[in-house]
């Protein structure tokens, strides 16, 4: 018997397509365009190759605004997984308090983001804010509008308590969708809560510890609503990040050259990474 095959399902792809193509490859191929032609105005343009690209990666900024965006990524990356991890293990696996549990847990992701950049604005001001007064109580001076360390502390701080409870969601699904007869086969084993990890939950929350690391260091590596409201990329230019330096060369200096490169260059960043976080993942997967 032949097999008949349906292709006129793909008819109901083609919006997904043209939004695709609309809202993506359309400005993708303008930013192309502006970062290999100068401008000086009247809409008229002029080639000028990759001169941009090779000035940006000569750029000293560039190079602090990048290291700055590493290690911020990776002190988020280093402290939320693991949290967030831990946090799903704690909570409850069936009754009331799942619910209660799951809500609380969702509220900082339903904040916008411009709104939590002023609430730990206001919440961290050393003289009147209730975590800015608290640490100088405790004799630790605390002023993030002035020392680059409380700065980072709390722009760390600020992202933890905004995107940690992503990261539980996810593990929080996994470990949920584990079948019961992992942990029927370790009790009759005696395995300890330990041996149940290590063995069974870690193994199974692979996948799922892959896409939450994806998806923090998408989000963290993009950051910027949040710092501009808080800190400014200040003290100085210690919370300046990638998105704060490309924000400022395209709309504080109009630079539509250097700026198009700017955005290639992160634009093709994150993509590399997140191909080799996809690669892995399939690979994985294959085995």
């Amino acid at each position: 018997m032949n097999k008949v095959v349906n292709n006129r399902a793909w008819w109901l792809v083609l919006p997904v397509f043209a939004m695709v193509l609309f809202n993506a490859l359309l400005p993708l191929m303008t930013v192309v365009n502006y970062s290999l032609q100068e401008t000086f105005g009247n809409n008229e343009f002029f080639w000028s190759g990759a001169i941009w690209f090779e000035q940006l990666l000569h750029d000293d900024q560039f190079h602090a605004s990048l290291l700055r965006q590493i290690i911020f990524t990776s002190i988020v990356l280093v402290i939320q997984i693991p949290l967030g991890l831990a946090i799903a293990l704690c909570m409850p696996r069936s009754g009331p308090w799942v619910s209660v549990c799951l809500v609380l847990l969702a509220l900082p992701l339903l904040v916008p983001w411009n709104v939590v950049g002023s609430m730990w604005n206001i919440m961290a001001l050393p003289d009147i804010g209730l975590l800015g007064k608290a640490i100088n109580s405790l004799g630790i001076p605390y002023n993030y509008t002035r020392q680059p360390i409380s700065a980072w502390f709390t722009v760390v701080l600020m992202d933890v308590w905004h995107w940690t409870s992503l990261v539980v969601l996810l593990c929080y699904a996994g470990l949920v969708a584990i079948p019961d007869a992992y942990y029927q086969a370790a009790k009759v084993d005696g395995a300890k809560p330990w041996a149940v990890f290590r063995y069974i939950q870690l193994p199974k929350l692979k996948h799922v510890l892959t896409i939450a690391i994806l998806l923090r260091f998408m989000d963290s590596f993009m950051i910027y609503t949040e710092v501009i409201v808080l800190t400014g990329g200040g003290p100085g230019s210690t919370t300046k990040f990638l998105s704060i330096d490309l924000v400022q060369k395209a709309l504080g200096g109009f630079d539509l050259g250097p700026a198009a490169a700017f955005s290639i260059v992160y634009f093709l960043i994150i993509l590399l990474v997140s191909w080799l976080f996809y690669t892995l993942m399939m690979r994985d997967e294959a085995k």
